[in-house]
C-alpha cells in the first residue's frame, strides 16, 4: 500500500499546534465498516441545514455531491483529484461540485457537476440529505453539501480538463485509526480547527475534510 499522505500544498502557519482526536475515535474496528442502508438512515433523521456561520462578501453559490455506493455490504465514498493545471487548488482532493449557473438550484449544480467532472448520471443519484452550508474566504463560495447514494456502482470516466484521477474509498478507509488530524490554526487573529485525512497517497484537507467530518460526525454520533 502507498504511504499515506499526499504532496497537496498546504500553507501551514508558523503556530500550527495539534488539535485533538477523531470525533469517531470511540469506534472498534468492526464498526468502521457502514453500509449503505445505514448511511439512509443516518441522512433520514438529519436536521435541516443550516447556512454557513459566515460569508465573505460577494461570495458565489456553489454545491458539492458527496456519492456513496455500496460494494461487499460497504458504502464508498467517491473523491476526485483536481488536475495540477488548473489556476487554483491545484492537486486538491475535492467532491465533484462547483458553481450554481443562473437559474439553477444548488441540488442541480451539484448533480450537473458531477456529471460534467466524472461522467455520473443524475438519473442514478439519490439525494437523501443537504448537510450545512459552509463558506470559504479565499476562493469565496457559499457551499451547499448533498449526500447522494447510488443503487449500483456507477461507470465512471473523469474529464481530464477538470479532474486528473477519481478516488473511490471505502468509508472504513477514512474512519480508520490514524487517518483524520486536526491542527489548529491562528488564522487573521483567532484559532481556527483544521482537518486532515491522509489516504494512501493523498492528503484530502481545506473544505473537502471539513464537509467530509461533518458528514462522518453525524454517520457515528449515535453509534
Amino acid at each position: 500500500m502507498a504511504e499515506r499522505g499526499g504532496r497537496q500544498r498546504i500553507p501551514r502557519p508558523p503556530s500550527v499546534r495539534t488539535g485533538g482526536p477523531a470525533p469517531w475515535a470511540h469506534l472498534s474496528p468492526d464498526e468502521w465498516r457502514v453500509p449503505l442502508a445505514r448511511v439512509r438512515a443516518c441522512c433520514a433523521t438529519l436536521p435541516p441545514p443550516r447556512p454557513p456561520s459566515a460569508v465573505v462578501v460577494g461570495s458565489r453559490a456553489a454545491a458539492v455531491l458527496i456519492p456513496l455506493y455500496e460494494v461487499d455490504g460497504e458504502a464508498r465514498l467517491i473523491l476526485t483529484k483536481r488536475p495540477e493545471t488548473l489556476p487554483s487548488h491545484r492537486g486538491e482532493i475535492a467532491f465533484p461540485g462547483g458553481k450554481a449557473e443562473p437559474g439553477e438550484s444548488l441540488v442541480e449544480a451539484a448533480l450537473r457537476e458531477a456529471n460534467e467532472e466524472i461522467g455520473l448520471d443524475p438519473a442514478a443519484v439519490e439525494i437523501v440529505a443537504e448537510l450545512d452550508g459552509l463558506a470559504t474566504v479565499a476562493s469565496r463560495f457559499s457551499i451547499a453539501p448533498f449526500v447522494g447514494v447510488m443503487l449500483e456502482p456507477p461507470v465512471l470516466v473523469a474529464n481530464p480538463s477538470e479532474v486528473d484521477g477519481v478516488l473511490e474509498v471505502p468509508l472504513s478507509e477514512v474512519l480508520d485509526d490514524g487517518v483524520f488530524r486536526e491542527e489548529r490554526w491562528d488564522l487573521e487573529g483567532s484559532e481556527h480547527s483544521v482537518y486532515f485525512f491522509d489516504l494512501p497517497g493523498e492528503t484530502v484537507w481545506g473544505a473537502t475534510a471539513r464537509i467530509l467530518t461533518s458528514f462522518l460526525e453525524h454517520l457515528t454520533a449515535a453509534r
